[in-house]
């Protein structure tokens, strides 16, 4: 996935009986978060960020969503809990961890495993990819995520 191209659509389901489709979101910006773990301290800090800087990201034409490879029920559990007003993705088969390159090995206790690098996506109304974040810390993010929208957003 590279800078300045058109990211090919993708299908996911997602929490509140979406059917997720890239086409779907054509002529808006799109911020699309991974993240590893459905209620972990920096997956749920990171979305209560989102959730608290979402009325922002609207006045700015702009939709959030969090990508993880959890089950739907697990996601809408996530999502009910610390009321995020926007939608979690069910990305269990990893079509989209890979269209984006995030799942990493990773180091666990020790032990490598295979999981999902914290990462952000910019994707502007014409489709395109504008901007990446791979290997996300939390604290800040989002306020950097909404300091690139403004700058790129002419409302």
């Amino acid at each position: 996935m590279e800078i300045n191209k058109k990211v090919p659509s993708f299908k996911l389901l997602g929490t509140s009986d979406l059917q997720f489709n890239l086409s779907d979101y054509k002529g808006r910006y799109l911020v699309i978060y991974f993240y590893p773990k459905d209620a972990t301290p920096g997956c749920t800090t990171q979305g209560v960020d989102f959730r608290d800087a979402y009325k922002k990201f609207q006045a700015l034409d702009t939709e959030i969503f969090g990508i993880s490879r959890d089950t739907l029920k697990s996601h809408e559990n996530f999502k009910e809990k610390f009321t995020f007003p926007f939608e979690l993705l069910s990305d269990e088969e990893e079509k989209a961890c890979e269209l984006f390159g995030v799942i990493k090995m990773k180091n666990m206790y020790g032990k490598q495993v295979r999981g999902i690098e914290r990462s952000t996506f910019v994707i502007d109304p014409d489709g395109k990819l504008i901007q990446a974040w791979r290997g996300v810390k939390v604290e800040g993010h989002v306020k950097e995520v909404l300091q690139f929208i403004k700058q790129h957003n002419s409302i």
